[in-house]
C-alpha cells in the first residue's frame, strides 16, 4: 500500500461524515423507505449496492427495484448533522431519534412505504409472553 493510499484512509477514519436519515423513494408510487445512520454516504452506498445485487433486505423493495429498474427510485437525504464533539454525545441514540421523528411524520407503512411498523413496548411483552406460553 502506497504512503498516499495510507494516508487518505487515515483521513477517511478520522475526518467527521455526516449523519442522517435518507429515503429510498419509488418515483412511480411515492413509496418511502425511511433509513438511518451514522455514515450518510456510507449507508446511501450500501443500500445502493444491495439493490443492485438484488440483496437487500427488504423484500418488497428489493421485488419493486428489480421489476421498475434503478431509474424509478431516488435517494433523497432529509436530516442531517455533523457528530459533535462534546462529551456525552451519543450518535447513534441522536439518529434513532431523528429515524423516529421522520417515521412518526411519514407513516411510511403499507401503501405508503417500505418500512415495518416498529412494535410498542406493550407489544414486545405480549409477544414474548404468547411465545413463552406457547414453548411450555
Amino acid at each position: 500500500m502506497s504512503d498516499r493510499t495510507k494516508k487518505l484512509k487515515q483521513a477517511y477514519k478520522l475526518g467527521k461524515r455526516p449523519m442522517g436519515v435518507f429515503l429510498i423513494r419509488n418515483t412511480t408510487n411515492d413509496r418511502v423507505l425511511v433509513v438511518s445512520g451514522i455514515d450518510l454516504q456510507g449507508i446511501i452506498n450500501r443500500h445502493k449496492f444491495e439493490l443492485t445485487a438484488g440483496g437487500h433486505k427488504n423484500l418488497e423493495l428489493q421485488r419493486d427495484w428489480n421489476e421498475l429498474g434503478s431509474g424509478k427510485f431516488e435517494f433523497e437525504i432529509v436530516d442531517q448533522m455533523e457528530p459533535l464533539d462534546t462529551p456525552g454525545f451519543d450518535a447513534r441514540s441522536e439518529v434513532a431519534f431523528m429515524e423516529e421523528m421522520w417515521l412518526e411524520k411519514l407513516a411510511p407503512y403499507g401503501d405508503r412505504g417500505y418500512n415495518e411498523r416498529k412494535l410498542t413496548r406493550e407489544e414486545r411483552l405480549k409477544r414474548i409472553a404468547t411465545h413463552r406460553t406457547q414453548d411450555h
